[in-house]
């Protein structure tokens, strides 16, 4: 998780906060150590989020698809052709 300069973990390594903590606090990187005091003030559900092996980055790639149709339709056509749309998307 620490290399030459602190990066965030990826998914499933939550157990390595600490020791990226610990690394961002001996860099000269002011804007960092912000958000490491940030992080530290809810370590334990930052763990938690970080912890889990799965992503639900799939589901969020659907969320924008369907946000996006919404946007591009808005004040054109209604509901039904909207539903219609997402359905027959592929």
């Amino acid at each position: 998780m620490c290399g030459s300069s602190p990066r965030p973990s990826p998914s499933g390594q939550g157990q390595r906060l600490p020791e990226w903590l610990h690394a961002v606090r001996n860099d000269n990187l002011p804007g960092l150590h912000i958000l490491a005091a940030g992080i530290d003030r809810d370590r334990d559900a930052v763990i938690a989020g970080l912890t889990p092996p799965w992503s639900s980055g799939v589901v969020e790639g659907h969320v924008n698809r369907i946000k996006m149709f919404k946007r591009q339709m808005f004040g054109r056509v209604g509901f039904l052709r909207l539903r219609r749309r997402v359905l027959l998307y592929r």
